[in-house]
């Protein structure tokens, strides 16, 4: 990080009230290489450089890479949408430590990993409302090959989350209630499955996460599991491993994303730090933004216009209004 927010005035005494009045310099921020990480870091580019003045290099990468990089180099400097399981133990050993700091537990609503089904499904069983109750009917799931059993679909091979949905089929004894668990082969055999169903008005069990577009384009419900989570050592042991040999009945474990700043950043990042704890993305503002650009191709730049433009009421919320009329300004 060079030249951070160098100081251009005096302070003014804190009994008055006052803040410093600071110039922008060059920050580095992640670009994950997905479509809600890409909206979020081209909106923080925009509102930081046309409001704040800062010079901002965007750095394209997946949540592994940008976080090994940011806790050994200290390069980005921030990193807005960082999906925490995956890394669980890392980041909390790099916070703990003080390499880095995060500056928002929440910034999307709404999200997360689990078991999801149609609108028009849940709507038309509203007697089913947990996964304990769900896999009593594999019968309203008719699977393709054998309709006398249902399907759920799970993750492709090669997926950590193919473990997962492995053992909790097994834990919930899926099986011997009548259900088959169908590998969908490829992201766009699962996207697929889902579009058809709902499409054609079917019934539709299965594994999903959001924010994504499909989600929000057809409005999937997320289900319950209805029983408690298992707790963090038997699901990082056992249900996420492959060839759990005694899987547990479990709710699927929280999904948890953070804004991450290098230490660095912390320590001088003053009223940019503010902004990122400040802004945070309703789910479904998020899940529209999503359909828009899965709809019109758009990518993270042309999107975060679209969302500047559409949502000036929330996003003027995250700043002061001095902020805000130079990014309207640019728009």
């Amino acid at each position: 990080m060079k030249k951070l927010l160098a100081t251009v005035t005096v302070a003014l005494s804190l009994s008055a009230g006052g803040a410093m009045a600071q110039e922008c310099g060059d920050i580095t921020m992640a670009e994950f290489n997905w479509a809600s990480g890409e909206l979020l870091a081209n909106v923080d580019k925009i509102i930081l450089e046309e409001g704040y003045g800062c010079n901002v290099e965007l750095i394209v990468g997946g949540t592994s890479a940008i976080f090994a990089s940011m806790d050994s180099k200290g390069v980005p400097d921030i990193a807005g949408e960082q999906w925490v399981n995956g890394v669980r133990e890392l980041v909390d050993t790099a916070i703990a430590e003080g390499r880095l700091h995060s500056v928002n537990l929440g910034p999307i609503t709404g999200l997360g990993e689990g078991w999801w089904v149609p609108p028009y499904t849940a709507e038309a069983n509203p007697e089913l409302k947990t996964v304990l109750d769900w896999i009593e009917r594999p019968d309203l799931f008719p699977s393709q090959e054998d309709p006398s059993k249902g399907a759920f679909v799970g993750c492709p091979a090669g997926w950590g989350c193919q473990h997962v949905n492995n053992n909790l089929f097994e834990a919930y004894d899926m099986a011997e209630k009548g259900w088959v668990l169908i590998d969908p082969g490829s992201a766009a055999g699962l996207d697929a499955s889902i579009a058809k169903a709902n499409e054609r008005g079917e019934n539709w069990l299965g594994y999903y996460w959001s924010p994504t577009s499909i989600i929000g384009k057809y409005n999937m419900q997320a289900v319950p599991f209805g029983v408690e989570f298992a707790g963090a050592e038997h699901w990082n042991t056992c249900i996420s491993q492959e060839g759990c040999a005694d899987p547990q009945k479990t709710s699927w474990v929280k999904s948890e994303v953070f804004t991450i700043v290098t230490d660095d950043f912390m320590k001088n990042g003053g009223e940019i730090n503010d902004y990122l704890a400040a802004r945070v993305y309703p789910g479904d503002v998020m899940g529209t933004m999503l359909v828009y650009m899965a709809d019109e191709q758009a990518d993270g730049e042309d999107a975060a216009f679209e969302f500047l433009i559409q949502y000036e009421d929330l996003w003027t919320t995250w700043v002061s209004e001095e902020v805000a009329a130079k990014v309207k300004a640019a728009l």
